[in-house]
């Protein structure tokens, strides 16, 4: 691994701080999951640069509640809503194909995180399937939007969590052995690092940069099948000194990093956290990145594998 790259930025930095001074004007750019949590402060520091923003969520009403929230404090007039459950193969099928001309920016930000166990009608673990297979037909769907936008960036909402495990391939829908719900989320976050790693290489003759990142711990709906006693045990995990909860804002501000500021121009197939790369995490640890979630063979399987079972 080469020298991690280093910004001024920090866990303190809010995606406002980040973006001062960049101008989106005529950028457009896509965030899933845009009406809750880090989402919509993502869209909103996306949006008060002078990007045309639209918030990808299941629940249309919530997105308009936002959309007219971030139009009112970012004084940004261009920000839509579109319905995308990334959980249903056929809508987001129906998001690709109503896209029309360039994407300049994609944040893959939704995601639900340590559910009780759940299948798609499709039998798919439910953290998988919307974490990363409706993530990676997303994406891929939107690539020739993305090529013709000549530069574009797409972000893949990683976390922490993917230290707990890697794509177990054999058995990634936990069909023969015992569902844990941290275990699925673990696998579902190191396929969010992967896929970042096979899409850099495979479409870098295509101008996209991709990159993945731990936004931090932030107190969001994303941990409503979590308990309280869960999440302080999960940061204890970090030991002696562990960073208090960041807002929002600074929970965005690592996307919003990866997704706009010239900082990153030419940079892809990384994760960062608390806005800088990643180092190569040490065994045990709760921070930097796992050598397994970059792999390129294991992100070449993958990339595979979710053709094949979007296919079958």
């Amino acid at each position: 691994m080469t020298t991690p790259l280093t910004t001024p930025f920090s866990a303190s930095s809010t995606a406002a701080e980040v973006l001062a001074g960049v101008d989106l004007t005529g950028r457009r750019a896509v965030v899933t999951g845009g009406a809750s949590g880090i989402g919509v402060e993502t869209a909103r520091a996306l949006a008060g640069a002078g990007a045309a923003v639209t918030l990808a969520v299941r629940d249309a009403a919530a997105g308009d509640r936002t959309a007219d929230d971030i139009r009112a404090t970012s004084g940004a007039g261009d920000v839509s809503v579109a319905r995308l459950d990334l959980a249903d193969p056929s809508s987001v099928a129906a998001f690709t194909s109503a896209w029309e001309g360039p994407l300049h920016i994609l944040v893959n930000n939704a995601g639900v995180m340590a559910a009780p166990e759940t299948r798609t009608p499709q039998g798919w673990e439910l953290q998988f399937a919307t974490n990363h297979l409706g993530h990676f037909a997303l994406t891929t769907g939107l690539h020739r939007a993305l090529a013709a936008a000549d530069g574009a960036r797409v972000v893949s909402v990683s976390s922490s969590a993917h230290l707990r495990s890697p794509v177990v391939f054999e058995d990634i829908h936990f069909r023969e052995r015992a569902y844990e719900p941290w275990a699925a989320y673990g696998q579902s976050k190191t396929a969010n690092v992967l896929f970042a790693v096979a899409a850099a290489a495979r479409w870098v003759d295509d101008g996209i940069l991709v990159n993945s990142l731990m936004p931090g711990g932030i107190r969001t709906r994303l941990q409503r099948h979590v308990s309280d006693e869960e999440l302080e045990r999960m940061r204890a995990r970090v030991g002696a000194g562990a960073p208090d909860w960041k807002t929002p804002e600074q929970g965005a501000a690592t996307s919003a990093l990866l997704a706009a500021s010239p900082l990153l121009a030419g940079v892809s197939g990384r994760y960062f956290e608390d806005c800088n790369e990643a180092a190569h995490a040490e065994p045990g640890a709760a921070r930097g990145v796992a050598p397994y979630a970059l792999d390129p063979e294991a992100a070449a399987l993958l990339w595979q594998v979710s053709l094949d079972t979007l296919a079958a």
